[in-house]
């Protein structure tokens, strides 16, 4: 429960296989925080619950969603959509609860450019290294290099949205990464200033975009 009278929204993203839905689930379960729960018309994983990851519908019902304006935000990312309602999100932060997203960049401007009253604190998560990514990523249970590839890819686009977010955290060690969030978050709500080191991440995006 955050102090103000009103919850405060933080974002994570990152490109595919850096660690924010781990991230996510962590600061749920240690801060409090209420997951924000997207639509998306792909196919979910083997480990994945319907309504706890993610509420999987068909394009159709998607689109339809679209038409009657209920997103706070959405976006299409490797051929599949993924959206935000608005009503969940305003009911939780009207009742003090402290929203947590796991979304892209696409949206992340999105929400952005609503420019809501709301508290908004984004963080664009990094991995080590390309070569720890491309690991992360064939070790997910898809098992399959074609995919990582096509995520690898996808990442040289993604990695250049790093500067449209409040911080950039480089995920190498994941307890390590969490504290830094958690005091970010903390020093955000409590109207603290916080030390950032910019000139680290632009060194590391530029080994990362080499």
């Amino acid at each position: 429960m955050s102090p103000m009278s009103e919850g405060i929204m933080v974002i994570l993203s990152s490109p595919s296989g850096a660690g924010k839905t781990t991230l996510v689930k962590l600061l749920s379960e240690r801060k409090g925080f209420v997951i924000s729960i997207s639509h998306t018309t792909r196919t979910p994983r083997s480990n994945e619950v319907h309504g706890k990851d993610y509420y999987f519908v068909n394009r159709e019902k998607f689109e339809k969603m679209i038409k009657n304006n209920e997103f706070l935000e959405y976006a299409k990312v490797f051929n599949n959509f993924y959206g935000t309602t608005k009503l969940n999100i305003i009911d939780e932060l009207s009742k003090g609860n402290n929203v947590i997203f796991d979304i892209d960049w696409q949206g992340t401007n999105q929400i952005i450019s609503q420019k809501l009253k709301n508290k908004l604190l984004t963080f664009f998560i990094l991995p080590p290294s390309r070569e720890e990514l491309f690991k992360r990523l064939s070790n997910r249970d898809m098992k399959d290099k074609l995919i990582a590839e096509e995520r690898m890819k996808q990442f040289d686009k993604d990695v250049l949205q790093w500067n449209n977010y409040d911080y950039v955290i480089i995920n190498s060690d994941l307890e390590v990464c969490y504290k830094q969030i958690s005091d970010y978050i903390d020093n955000k709500i409590n109207k603290k200033e916080s030390t950032y080191d910019l000139g680290l991440i632009e060194n590391h995006i530029k080994k990362l975009t080499s």
